[in-house]
């Protein structure tokens, strides 16, 4: 093997011969010294399909007003529970779930990993891994026009590639319904098909100079490349079936385009309006895996009787009347999230209603966001079909893997898997594996 004597520079590209290029991802070779579809519609495909929907706020929940004080079906309901109460049937509550080892250097770095459990998150040599939406959208992806949506209110991503690189999250629910649901002109849709063709003519011209590249790289790197070269191929398959739904008109949907809040303080009608562009996307079968990800402020937010800023308040010191202040933001956040499963339980599928095919994921990476604490995390499960009705509390003083819940999750989506992450099981105590008849 050719062992390249000085550092390779960090502007090394694969290159075609018509000048077109793909960056390279960095390797230790690059150090100081060296060692430093077009699948439209399937007859297999089921009438009524499974979803899956994963929501994160980013600075979690106030425990004392979520988890009620007894387990089971007849606990009392608490504050946030109260507005999506009439959903009772339709989702279960846990506590005492977390992934293990995320003590990173605070722990609002456990956002990273809410979706992957990858251990030790904003510390020296942290790589991330895939998230369990981008498994499902591994193996169902090809069915939709979208094979995921990674969205936010404004802040960074829930969703990661097998190679740990982070997917950016869209923003703008304005761009997502024109996306989903606006036809392009004959012209824009000739360019992305243009567009699309170039990127599936690098990555055809590319092999050769890869394969040589190979040679002048140590074993970690040579890793690394394969693994970014595995990247690029199921990007290729990706843009093969893009092709396929750009030349398909997009959904009739009856709603008008959206406009974009740019206010950030209006964070409540923010997520509110994300959430109306997810029930259409679900709706219109445009995608069938989703995160979003609910971003705090370090300001405040338009809200009756909210005068403090809503990350301030968030460490509250237990100081009660920061958490009575924060309780009126929080409680808005539940209202909002009852709103959208009102939504999916409107939406008819056949003999059941969306929500019934939807699995929602719901709660936060921070048990205790004013200590920073990654540990006994709110997740809340809605619909999916599964026998629901009830509030489960796990140990909270030996937390049990919350990927044991996402097995069972990718399970449900189709994924042939017995394991993610840092799960020790398949499922958890309180969620029936069998769903609902």
């Amino acid at each position: 093997m050719l062992i390249p004597s000085r550092a390779m520079s960090r502007r090394r590209v694969l290159r075609t011969a018509g000048g077109m290029a793909i960056a390279l991802p960095f390797f230790e070779a690059m150090g100081p010294t060296l060692g430093q579809q077009v699948l439209a519609r399937d007859n297999d495909v089921e009438s009524t399909p499974k979803r899956f929907v994963a929501i994160c706020a980013s600075l979690g929940f106030h425990g004392g007003h979520l988890f009620p004080q007894t387990a089971g079906n007849d606990y009392e309901a608490t504050p946030y529970l109260e507005p999506l109460i009439h959903h009772r049937d339709k989702f279960s509550l846990f506590s005492g779930l977390s992934h293990p080892e995320q003590n990173g250097n605070n722990g609002h770095a456990s956002e990273l990993t809410w979706l992957t459990a990858a251990r030790r998150p904003g510390l020296a040599g942290f790589r991330n891994t895939v998230s369990l939406d981008q498994l499902i959208a591994s193996r169902i992806g090809l069915q939709t026009r979208f094979p995921y949506l990674a969205l936010t209110t404004g802040g960074q991503s829930l969703s990661w590639t097998s190679s740990g690189v982070e997917i950016p999250a869209q923003h703008s629910p304005s761009k997502l319904f024109t996306a989903m649901f606006v036809d392009g002109k004959p012209h824009e849709v000739q360019q992305d098909l243009d567009r699309l063709r170039r990127g599936r003519s690098v990555l055809d011209t590319v092999g050769s100079r890869a394969r040589a590249l190979k040679q002048e790289l140590g074993s970690r790197d040579q890793r690394k490349l394969d693994e970014y070269l595995s990247s690029i191929r199921d990007l290729e398959s990706r843009l093969q079936q893009s092709e396929g739904w750009v030349k398909r008109p997009k959904p009739n949907v009856d709603a008008e385009p959206v406009e974009d809040i740019h206010d950030k303080s209006l964070a409540i009608e923010r997520q509110q309006l994300m959430y109306r562009i997810i029930a259409l996307a679900l709706q219109t079968d445009s995608t069938r895996t989703i995160t979003f990800q609910l971003a705090g402020l370090n300001s405040v937010p338009q809200i009756e009787g909210v005068q403090s800023d809503w990350h301030g308040l968030s460490h509250h010191g237990k100081d009660p009347d920061k958490i009575a202040e924060l309780k009126r933001i929080e409680l808005a956040e539940w209202k909002a999230f009852a709103e959208f499963l009102d939504q999916l339980q409107s939406i008819e599928e056949g003999t059941r209603s969306l929500l019934d095919q939807t699995s929602v994921l719901f709660g936060s990476n921070l048990g205790n966001a004013s200590a920073h604490d990654w540990r006994n995390l709110p997740i809340l499960l809605a619909g999916g079909g599964y026998r629901h009705g009830s509030y489960v509390a796990h140990d909270e003083s030996n937390n049990t893997p919350l990927c044991n819940l996402y097995v069972q999750l990718a399970q449900r989506m189709g994924v042939e898997t017995d394991a993610f992450g840092s799960s020790t099981a398949v499922g958890i105590r309180g969620l029936d594996e069998s769903p609902a008849t």
